[in-house]
């Protein structure tokens, strides 16, 4: 009998190789690790941090994980708040194509799994490959715009999986029992964007991981569940989520063409749809330089589906709403000429000027040539000067990498008042060097909090 999709996908994961990973395959997943820690240590800056941080510890009264830029606690309470760290200021990766967040749901469990059980840094990056490639080709297969046509959120159905795959990969799961855990991870896979607006989208991130650690370890007790639940005729994932999938992508040119390769990073923070905006405005600042007063008319041109999600704030209201607001983002980048987390404080997004820019002055439309996250824009200055530009890969778009210093960097400005400089140049140097780390737990030590740093 041939095995189902999931049965495929599992022995993919369960079976997975350093050597049957491609060198630039290997970098890419240092690069989003790199990045997935910038984005936590960030994220105790967060809003919400201290509610999901009280409601972590009290899953269980331990304290045997690392708590990313913290201290520790119970694997299950560490797995759900570092997944929430990771995007609690909404500067993590993006899948584009299924505009899912991966890293949230797939890192923090194989983390804590690696600090666990003593794993090697050779053995965890596998296990990140694994996580990723699940996730992404899971939400592939599911014919996105079906899926999302049906308000579902991807992050929380498509991550469990990757979560399921990474935490498998690194406990040893056969390749049945990884098909079990794919039909535990779909059996708790769920959110819509019915949350969009509300930190509640970035909760279905940090549970997704938290499902994808439980359907591992569950499985791992032999538990009986499903092996074929992706497509499953009664309740499986792509006929119940979607209209009956693209199954045939799951396993495509699997081990040859990587999935994961689309995983896109984001250099600043506020929403990764906003993000080519973003890179032609600091294109045009690069041409040359001006602040609101200096502008006349400011015209800002977003994809239709782009301007559904984030056109529409010229009034925010606080932080989570600035963060996702292509009006504040537009008027402070022209005011700073910078966009970090620096400019999400009450000082900056309450300033009437800014506000007042990013009601009146700050100009945005869909516009129907546009799609993804292609953006126009078009300054006309008070002096007559005007500057066009168009993006069409943002900075960080798989078509327009991050470089490893640019990388870095994030990770050193998000490091202050977390841990030291010295930890944070340690940790950078162990993930360049992942494949010879002796084992993860020298890595989690590095990222628990420094007290020294903290009070400075």
């Amino acid at each position: 009998m041939s095995e189902s999709s999931t049965e495929q996908l599992a022995r993919f994961a369960a079976t997975l190789g350093y050597d049957d990973i491609p060198p630039p395959v290997r970098e890419q997943v240092k690069d989003v690790l790199l990045d997935t820690l910038a984005c936590a240590l960030a994220g105790h800056a967060g809003e919400e941090t201290g509610q999901v941080s009280r409601f972590a510890q009290s899953l269980a009264m331990s304290s045997e994980s690392t708590v990313i830029g913290g201290g520790s606690l119970s694997l299950a309470g560490a797995t759900l708040l570092n997944g929430y760290l990771i995007t609690a200021v909404t500067m993590c990766d993006i899948h584009r194509s299924t505009l899912t967040h991966v890293t949230p749901e797939v890192v923090p469990p194989a983390l804590l799994i690696g600090e666990r059980d003593n794993a090697s840094g050779r053995d965890l990056l596998v296990a990140l490959a694994a996580g990723f490639e699940v996730t992404t080709r899971v939400g592939v297969a599911s014919d996105y715009p079906a899926f999302r046509a049906r308000g579902y959120h991807g992050p929380g159905v498509f991550g469990a999986f990757g979560g399921a795959a990474s935490t498998g990969r690194l406990i040893g799961l056969s390749p049945e029992a990884m098909a079990r855990a794919f039909g535990l991870a779909g059996s708790q896979a769920g959110g819509t964007f019915a949350a969009w607006g509300t930190p509640t989208v970035k909760f279905h991130q940090c549970r997704g991981a938290l499902s994808g650690l439980m359907a591992a370890l569950l499985a791992e007790q032999d538990f009986l569940a499903t092996r074929e639940f992706l497509t499953h005729k009664d309740g499986g994932l792509f006929n119940t989520f979607s209209n009956g999938g693209k199954p045939e992508e799951v396993t495509k040119d699997l081990g040859k063409r990587w999935e994961l390769d689309q995983i896109a990073l984001r250099l600043w923070p506020s929403a990764s749809s906003i993000q080519g905006m973003n890179t032609a405005l600091f294109d045009a600042l690069e041409e040359k330089p001006f602040k609101l007063k200096d502008i006349k008319s400011a015209k800002i041109r977003l994809a239709p589906t782009v301007f559904n999600l984030h056109g529409k704030l010229s009034k925010y209201k606080a932080k989570f709403d600035a963060l996702i607001s292509a009006h504040y983002t537009a008027a402070i980048i022209i005011e700073d000429h910078v966009l970090t987390l620096d400019q999400f404080t009450p000082e900056r997004y309450d300033d009437p000027a800014i506000r007042k820019a990013a009601a009146e002055l700050i100009d945005i439309q869909a516009d129907e040539s546009l799609k993804d996250v292609q953006a126009t824009v078009e300054i006309e200055l008070a002096d007559g000067a005007k500057i066009a530009k168009r993006c069409e890969f943002p900075r960080g778009s798989f078509e327009n990498r991050l470089t490893r210093a640019q990388i870095e960097t994030k990770l050193r400005t998000y490091a202050k008042g977390r841990i030291s400089s010295s930890a944070a140049d340690r940790i950078i140097a162990t993930v360049a060097n992942l494949e010879n780390l002796g084992s993860a737990r020298e890595l989690m030590q590095m990222l628990r909090q420094d007290q020294r740093a903290a009070a400075a």
